[in-house]
């Protein structure tokens, strides 16, 4: 080694670079060479990882903008409208292209979206209003006459918005290009939330009239103000859309997303939609299925599962069933459910057991007092208690025909009406009259039926008169105990049964399904109806045509129960599908919804839940997580608690494919 060092600390530094390394590898033994490159390959290596080292400590990762997300949706767009939308296709395209005067943030807060700022007065029925300067995607100018185009046509029935019950009552009038104000008759504390509509270009729609309005090219190729814009849109060969692109809105108001377009295709089952994510054509989807997640977590997906204010319940409508008029019934109905089993079974515990249409565990309100417990036996002692009969693990109903009236004096070859309702009343007696024949005519197996039932009953028939045998003649005291004994007897018992009507989505229907098993162990016949959507809307809801209705309901971030539960919405197109009535119940809705602070309303809302569950008007069921599955590649999710679906996109800003370093 001493010689290898001698040699370099030697070598000639006189001659030219190249000749020098030539000259020095010349001198160098072989082992002498290894030696050499060895220690330089040493020092070359510890060169680059201290400067990646260096670097990689002075240096973090961050979003990138570009790259491209897809989407897959099950379902066509029509409305891509804020007016009309009501598909979650739809609201999930308004939610990526149009801005809002406030909006959700990802832990359920409401806060100002195309609002600078605004003033509430006259104890919550003023709201004045100012906005911030911002674009549409065309470069126009967003002004007061936008906001006030878009509520005065959702207001109009002829533009048939399903926004118009949150609108009606409300004035709106301009101050200004950037201010205005909303006018309500009586203070509303959820009307910040009313606030999250998104907002429609007057200068797009504002000469559009009704006829034409849902025809307008702009619902779907919509000229908006969100974090994305239209790009283009593809049809397959038989015309349906198969995609549409959207591109970041570089007018946007707010922060530019990361990512550059966002493509949605568009499927007519989540079968088919499946079969797409299997393929790796898509890199999201929204799943109904609670087992289909488990194909894909192992896969490069993620599974995000968010909590929203929604419940499904089973809603009683007593005008229909007689049955379902006595609380013991609804009670016992309740009693014999087991929730748990139906969350695991249906919804694989991707969710939690409702007991009260407020969701306290969600809003954090205090949970009812009472909470209905799966308790068979003191199910059927209701039953017992309402007056229905057991036999055989099955109820009956009673039902008593007080249907005989005998007044005309009856002999031997009488005939007629009156004769053969004496023959039906005798044949309820096999042992007077075990020919049980109705003729009509009065012979002589009848009248020997006569003289025995005279006999049967002669206390009260034949002594009066002081006879001992009976005359076969029905005069005074026959006619009274006929009348007496044959209106006893005639009674019906027939089988306890219900019908229970759905829409025909594979979870409800596995709900309705479970509800009937476990209805069936109680002793009670359950028939299931299932529905598409539209139709059951239309041909069910609409008219209240239902003993019992599987369905489920949507409070906002702010609840709002008066809709689903007050009296005064009992018809269409109210939306209190248990027909619910009650003064007290009401009375807390209405002063839940002119509160002044939200400790208010949860004080009114937990004394309306109170009175609700002691009723018993519906039975609550579960509350289950919205699942959407994302491909591991997407970054930048976080999801806490979100209003609707199409909410899961209120943060899409953040949402990333690619990344870089830059300097700490």
């Amino acid at each position: 080694m001493q010689g290898f060092l001698k040699k370099i600390f030697d070598f000639p530094k006189n001659l030219p670079s190249k000749a020098q390394w030539k000259l020095f590898f010349q001198v160098l033994t072989r082992k002498e060479k290894i030696i050499f490159l060895s220690c330089l390959g040493c020092f070359l290596s510890s060169l680059i990882f201290l400067s990646l080292n260096f670097y990689f400590e002075r240096t973090k990762i961050v979003p990138a903008r570009g790259g491209s997300f897809i989407e897959g949706v099950v379902g066509q767009p029509r409305f891509i409208n804020p007016v009309l939308a009501s598909s979650d296709v739809d609201r999930d395209l308004v939610e990526l292209t149009f801005a809002g005067l406030m909006r959700y943030e990802k832990d359920g807060r409401i806060v100002p979206e195309l609002i600078k700022n605004y003033q509430v007065s006259e104890n919550g029925k003023i709201y004045e209003i100012t906005l911030k300067d911002a674009l549409w995607s065309d470069g126009q100018k967003i002004t007061s006459d936008d906001v006030i185009f878009t509520i005065k046509t959702i207001q109009n029935p002829d533009f048939k918005s399903p926004e118009i019950v949150n609108w009606q009552g409300v004035k709106v009038e301009k101050i200004s290009e950037k201010k205005l104000i909303f006018k309500l008759k009586e203070p509303y504390f959820p009307f910040l939330e009313r606030l999250t509509v998104k907002i429609l270009p007057k200068h797009i729609f504002g000469e559009i009239p009704p006829e034409n309005f849902p025809l307008a090219i702009y619902n779907l190729q919509p000229i908006g103000s969100g974090p994305f814009k239209f790009k283009e849109i593809k049809y397959d060969k038989l015309g349906k859309i198969a995609s549409l692109t959207l591109v970041k809105n570089e007018n946007y108001f707010g922060k530019i997303p990361y990512l550059e377009n966002i493509t949605f295709f568009f499927f007519e089952s989540e079968k088919d939609a499946i079969e797409a994510l299997k393929r790796g054509e898509i890199q999201g989807l929204v799943v109904l299925n609670p087992q289909i997640p488990q194909l894909f977590l192992k896969n490069s997906f993620s599974l995000y599962e968010i909590a929203l204010p929604r419940y499904f319940a089973v809603f009683f409508n007593p005008e229909k069933s007689d049955i379902l008029e006595k609380k013991e019934v609804r009670e016992a109905l309740d009693l014999s459910l087991n929730k748990s089993e139906i969350l695991a079974k249906v919804i694989e515990n991707r969710g939690k057991i409702v007991n009260s249409p407020i969701l306290p565990e969600f809003y954090k309100f205090t949970k009812p007092e009472i909470e209905s417990t799966f308790d068979l036996k003191k199910a059927k002692e209701k039953l017992k208690k309402a007056g229905f009969l057991e036999k055989d693990g099955k109820f009956f109903k009673v039902k008593r025909e007080a249907t005989f009236s005998f007044e005309s004096y009856l002999e031997k070859g009488s005939e007629g009406e009156e004769v053969k309702d004496l023959q039906r009343c005798l044949s309820f007696f096999p042992d007077i009259y075990p020919q049980a024949k109705i003729t009509g005519y009065f012979g002589e197996a009848t009248e020997k039926a006569v003289i025995l039932f005279q006999e049967k009953y002669k206390e009260d028939i034949l002594e009066p008169w002081g006879f001992e045998k009976g005359t076969g003649i029905v005069s005074k005291t026959t006619r009274k105990k006929l009348n007496e004994i044959c209106n006893q007897m005639s009674t019906k018992t027939l089988p306890l049964k219900l019908s229970l009507v759905t829409v025909n989505q594979p979870f409800l229907e596995k709900t309705a399904n479970l509800l009937k098993e476990q209805w069936s162990a109680l002793g009670i016949d359950v028939e299931i109806k299932t529905f598409e959507f539209n139709e059951l809307m239309r041909d069910v809801i609409k008219p209240r045509e239902y003993e019992m209705l599987l369905f489920g309901e949507a409070l906002g971030m702010i609840p709002d129960p008066l809709a689903f539960w007050h009296s005064s919405r009992k018809v269409d197109p109210g939306l209190n599908l248990a027909l619910y009535e009650n003064e007290k119940a009401d009375e807390f809705l209405k002063k839940a919804r002119t509160a002044q602070d939200f400790s208010e309303l949860r004080e009114n809302l937990e004394q309306f839940q109170k009175i609700l569950i002691e009723d018993k008007p519906a039975i609550f069921l579960y509350s289950p997580n919205f699942l959407y599955l994302v491909s591991t590649k997407i970054k930048g999710l976080n999801f806490e608690i979100i209003a609707d679906p199409s909410k899961r996109f209120i943060d899409i800003e953040n949402w990333y494919l690619k990344t870089k370093r830059v300097w700490k």
